[in-house]
Formats: structure tokens, sequence, C-alpha cells
């Protein structure tokens, strides 16, 4: 018997019979050879049946698998230049381990998006889905071992939050035992502040969950996102910590998926080679003239949409940085700026080529009496929130932090046109199947 392999490492078998475990994903005929494309999660790897290399059973049954069927072959591995992998497999022998009992749904031919979604659970195989989780994990990793690597701990907040921070619109009710309701999470920041005046650089990864009934490309009712929160951090602090941290993942991705991104994806990754700091920043009070001079009827205070973000996005070959937004447009736990009361110390990252705003954070109110004054200002339950009040009591300091999406990104970097993709099994507003 000879060793299994996976196809990723069969360039290290050049020469050597080997046993390949994986699926049928096409299969075509010409005389005396059949061309088997296996795919085992790892890669796909053309296997060459010869009629004289293998049994007349052998022989017949490699014309007659049907698409998906789970097969083990073994055969020499040899050099071909004209395979995406440099190399292919001269099957010995062949063996089925089951065959579908029915004709597989997705053929390959065009399907609908709708009809993809509904069999989201085998479209997963499809060579393009494939690339996109494999980037997904390597985001994923890219994020942690950049904090991870510049001494940040990880702290997992909690999913069930007693109180509607910022109000109930927005956040999924459930009911929790005696206790009455409980929310599913839109953030673990404020557990995040908590934790970073114990740990001093903290970060959550899990999780979180918007009730919003939108339906645009580039939201989902559950997506993870990652929050880092810093101790002693003002707003300069924290968007250089962006921009560094962008970049970080961004440059890590292309790197290890550069051949991926074009082949499969097709992903101009030239685009993305150019995600490196400095990041161009301009402040909301910049950002409106822009958006006006652009031909927006734009006001100050208006909020910027997924259009705006656009426009302001196509002036740079790489994410810029709108700081500065209104007060009434961020949350009640932002700093006001102290050298324009109207303005919070905020921060939106935006990914060019029209993927809007990818990361948003900014600077916190560390002063027990103005934070007080904006939960009372913004109608807030002052009850629910004492515990948080206790870290301005008890050593309070300047912090900030931010939060990014992680399918956000992921849809950017492989060029996406809508996030459904970039998460194994979507939940959006119209869908919670499979």
């Amino acid at each position: 018997m000879f060793p299994p392999v996976y196809v990723a490492d069969i360039a290290e078998h050049e020469g050597q019979e080997v046993t390949l475990h994986g699926w049928l994903h096409h299969r075509a005929s010409k005389g005396k050879l059949h061309f088997l494309k296996l795919r085992d999660g790892t890669g796909v790897v053309q296997c060459v049946v010869f009629k004289g290399n293998v049994t007349p059973e052998v022989f017949f049954e490699a014309d007659h698998l049907p698409q998906e069927t789970s097969i083990t072959v073994r055969g020499l591995v040899k050099r071909d230049e004209r395979s995406p992998l440099g190399f292919e497999l001269d099957v010995r022998d062949l063996a089925v381990v089951a065959r579908p009992s029915q004709e597989y749904p997705l053929g390959h031919k065009e399907h609908g998006v709708a009809f993809l979604m509904e069999q989201r659970h085998l479209w997963l195989r499809s060579q393009r889905q494939t690339v996109v989780l494999k980037v997904r994990a390597s985001v994923i990793k890219a994020i942690r071992d950049f904090l991870d690597g510049r001494g940040f701990t990880l702290v997992d907040a909690p999913i069930f939050t007693p109180a509607a921070c910022e109000g109930t619109s927005n956040l999924f009710e459930v009911p929790y035992f005696d206790l009455g309701k409980a929310y599913l999470t839109q953030s673990g920041q404020l557990y995040m502040e908590a934790a970073a005046m114990a740990l001093g650089k903290v970060y959550c990864f899990g999780p979180t969950f918007r009730a919003e009934k939108s339906k645009t490309r580039r939201h989902l009712t559950e997506f993870w996102m990652v929050e880092p929160e810093v101790a002693f951090m003002d707003l300069a602090g924290d968007m250089e910590l962006m921009e560094q941290f962008v970049s970080s993942v961004v440059q890590t991705v292309v790197e290890k998926h550069r051949a991926e991104l074009v082949t499969v994806l097709e992903r101009d990754v030239s685009k993305l080679e150019n995600v490196k700091p400095p990041f161009p920043r301009i402040t909301y009070t910049e950002a409106v003239e822009v958006l006006r001079r652009a031909g927006h009827p734009m006001t100050w205070g208006d909020d910027i949409g997924g259009d705006e973000e656009t426009v302001l996005a196509s002036a740079y070959d790489r994410p810029v940085m709108v700081h500065r937004y209104p007060v009434e447009m961020k949350a009640f736990y932002f700093k006001r700026d102290p050298a324009d009361d109207k303005v919070a110390l905020g921060c939106d990252v935006l990914a060019p080529e029209g993927y809007g705003e990818i990361i948003g954070g900014g600077q916190r109110e560390e002063d027990l009496g103005k934070l007080e004054a904006a939960i009372a200002q913004h109608q807030l339950p002052k009850e629910a929130f004492e515990w948080y009040l206790d870290l301005r009591r008890y050593g309070t300091v300047p912090h900030a932090g931010f939060g990014m999406g992680v399918e956000r990104c992921v849809a950017w970097i492989c060029g996406l046109h809508h996030v459904r993709e970039t998460i194994p099994f979507a939940r959006m507003m119209e869908r919670i199947t499979p």
C-alpha cells in the first residue's frame, strides 16, 4: 500500500507512486485515455487513466463515474508543465468509495445566485468558493498574528448582553430564563474597554449580530468582527494602528494566495499591493466638500452612505481614513474633540474599489461626568451602564480601539460583489438556511 498524500503536497513525490483520496470534479475521455480531475480540498489534480496501465474493469469504471463520486486513486506522480500544479497522476488503480445516489445538482453550467445559496452546502465544493474560504482563513490568521505579535491578549466577549446599548432596533432580542430579556451582541467593545484596564492591549474576535433590515451587498445579520482596544491610546495612535493592521493583513494574504487570487478569482492584485502606509486622511468636513464638488447634495451633518463612500475612496489607490465625524452621528461613548466640541474623535477606514467602510473606531470618553451626560443625552438607562461607568471611577485613562468585519475585508481582497460568499453559511434578512 502506497502512502496517502494530499494534492497540495504532490510535488514532493515526483517519480513516486502515491495514493490520493478525493472527489471526482470532472471527467473527459479520448480513445484509450480517461482524464479525471480529482479534488481533495487542498487542490485539484488531473489523473490520467491509460488503458494499458490498468485492468479492463478499472478502465471501464473510470469512464462511467458521476461527478462528485468519492474515490481512491493510486498512481505515479509525473511532471507536466501544462498542469497548474506542474504535475499529474499516471493512474495504476482506482477504487470507488461512494457513488452519488442521484445526479449532482450543481453541474458544470451557470446557475442563479438564489439557487446556489439554497445549495450552499454543495456550492462550497466549487473551486471559487474553496479559494474564498481559504482566503478567509488566512485573513483570520493574519489578524491574530498581527495582534498577538504586538502583545495583545485575546479576551472573549459575551454573546448575550443585558442591555440594548444603542437602541433595540438593530439588536436581536431573546428570552433569558427568569431575568427577562437579553440581546445578541452587536459589539464586544464595552467589554474590551474593561479588559484593557486590566491587560493594557486586548482584542475580542467572534460572531456579532445586527437586526437591521438591510438588503445591501455589504450587510449580513451574522458576521465576525475583531475589536482591539488599547489603554493610554489617543485617536492619532488608534489611526496609526488601523493602517498598520489593514496593510499587514492585506499584504500577508496576497503573498500567500497570489496565484489563486489571480487565476481563480481573476483579482487584480496590483491594486492590493498598493495597500501600504501611510493612508490618506481627511476630516468629515473635508469629505463633505469633496462630495459636494462631485455633485452630491451633502450638507454638514448628513450621513456618509455607501454611494458617498465609493466616491470618496475612488480618488485614492489605497484605503482612505475619514475622521472627526459630527458627535450626533456617533455612539455615546465617543470622546468629543477638545478643539471642536461639535465633532467626535472617531475614524472610519474606507476601502477602495467601492468596498466602503471596513473599519470603524476611535477614542472613548474617559471622563466620568461627560460620559454620564452622554448616556443621559442618548436617553439610555444609566443603571445598565454602572459597571461601564466604574471603569471611569477607578483609574480612568485615555483609551481607543476599533472594529473590523471579517466579511467585508474578505470581499474586498477577493474582489467579490457581495459579502454572502465570504462566510460559509450566510445569514441575511431573507435567509437562515441551509
